[in-house]
């Protein structure tokens, strides 16, 4: 899931999920609550559920179960975990500083602090790793494969170049560290079975892909050379053939991953393909910067958005059985696009029409029903302090640096993944 900008105020918290293959899940967030959708078409959006919890800025949902994950500006300290369609909370946990990111899978969930990285074993929420003094990343970035055989974590390992440590979640141990970038790292994001991880800097101008667990760079590709830009986000397709990456800018570039080679050489070359080989053949006796430039792709398809300098997040989905960009706006727009796998170009919006979110006169559809109120249906928290322990899970989290929870702290039965039972909450008990 990719998230705006959670420390301002003023623009909506909107989140695609590209990995479902058949629906996608948008979860927003407001200063008055948050929602979450479903896209099944190009034409309809589906409200799923709507909260009534203020300040909202962070809100994960595990693909497309019941749990989610809350963190609201009033407490920035305290991660919630609810199943949302009965309305009641799994447990919660509080940190010692402000949660900045939030990462899941079926296997793990990551919290991400300034300058430390917990990880808990979702199954019981457990936590079975606290990664302390990380450099600092006040953005919170990180990334989390979410095929849960392959869980693997990446985040910066350096405040001022574009290193990556890549940390294996589920044997919780470092795998490498990947020198990505000279400048620091801006975006992360993994393909969908964790074999591939791509990354750009704060300059924006270049976006590599490597292979995953060996750290090699696989790919290379130029968003462009006459400015520097602030991308916002990085998402492979369902199928890791493709990269889009959108920035603060009016246009979102999407990228083809393929290897050239013998076997892939045009039947009838054209003169560009024939002085990339001219150039591929130089860079071999050329400084390695020079043939860095030579040998990078250029985009294979790009949107041209109708405003530029709003943030915006995308992701590459298959709606109604063909490829689309979904790009989402810090205005509560949502705007499909149709992609040519073919032949790449310029995206066309999808019957010319973009969909709101959250916003008046949109030109969403959503169901008659309304969404059933949040505060009807969940227990009101208890107040005060952050570090109160509530009912049936230690709030504390590791509140205090190389602190662990002890072992009895945790509840006895598990977070159960079954269909019948999906994340039961927990049993009422006074921890000691």
């Amino acid at each position: 899931m990719i998230s705006c900008n959670p420390w301002d105020r003023t623009i909506d918290i909107i989140s695609c999920n590209p990995w479902d293959r058949t629906i996608d899940i948008i979860s927003l967030g407001t200063k008055t609550g948050y929602k979450l959708f479903s896209v099944t078409s190009v034409d309809k959006l589906d409200c799923i559920y709507e909260s009534e919890t203020p300040d909202v800025y962070i809100v994960e949902r595990l693909f497309s179960s019941s749990l989610v994950v809350v963190v609201s500006l009033s407490i920035p300290r305290r991660m919630n975990v609810y199943h949302f369609k009965k309305g009641t909370e799994i447990c919660n946990y509080s940190y010692s500083n402000n949660i900045l990111s939030v990462r899941l899978n079926r296997q793990r969930l990551v919290v991400c602090l300034e300058e430390s990285v917990y990880i808990h074993n979702i199954k019981d929420m457990k936590l079975l790793k606290t990664l302390l003094n990380t450099p600092s990343n006040p953005s919170g970035l990180c990334a989390l494969s979410i095929n849960h055989s392959n869980s693997y974590l990446a985040y910066p390992g350096s405040s001022t170049i574009g290193e990556i440590i890549v940390y294996d979640a589920n044997n919780l141990s470092t795998v490498t560290m990947i020198p990505a970038h000279d400048s620091p790292l801006a975006a992360l994001t993994f393909n969908s079975s964790g074999t591939k991880l791509a990354s750009a800097s704060e300059r924006g101008t270049v976006i590599r892909v490597f292979s995953i667990p060996e750290g090699q760079r696989m790919f290379e590709f130029r968003r462009g050379m006459k400015r520097y830009v602030n991308i916002s986000s990085l998402s492979f397709s369902p199928d890791a053939q493709f990269l889009c990456a959108s920035s603060n800018t009016e246009t979102v570039h999407i990228f083809k991953l393929e290897q050239h080679g013998p076997s892939g050489e045009e039947e009838c070359p054209t003169w560009g393909s024939y002085v990339g080989k001219m150039f591929s053949a130089a860079s071999s006796y050329l400084p390695a910067q020079v043939s860095g430039v030579m040998s990078q792709e250029r985009a294979f398809a790009t949107v041209r958005l109708l405003v530029a300098g709003q943030r915006n997040v995308c992701t590459l989905a298959t709606i109604q059985k063909l490829p689309r960009l979904l790009v989402a706006s810090s205005d509560g727009q949502l705007f499909i696009y149709n992609v040519d796998p073919q032949d790449g170009g310029e995206c066309v919006l999808d019957e010319d029409k973009e969909e709101g979110v959250d916003s008046e006169g949109s030109e969403v559809t959503v169901p008659v029903q309304a969404c059933p109120s949040y505060a009807a249906t969940v227990a009101i928290p208890a107040t005060g302090p952050v570090t109160t322990t509530l009912t049936g899970y230690s709030e504390d989290g590791g509140a205090k640096k190389g602190e662990v929870i002890p072992e009895h702290e945790f509840a006895a039965g598990p977070v159960c993944l079954d269909d019948e039972n999906e994340f039961p909450p927990v049993s009422n008990q006074q921890l000691s």
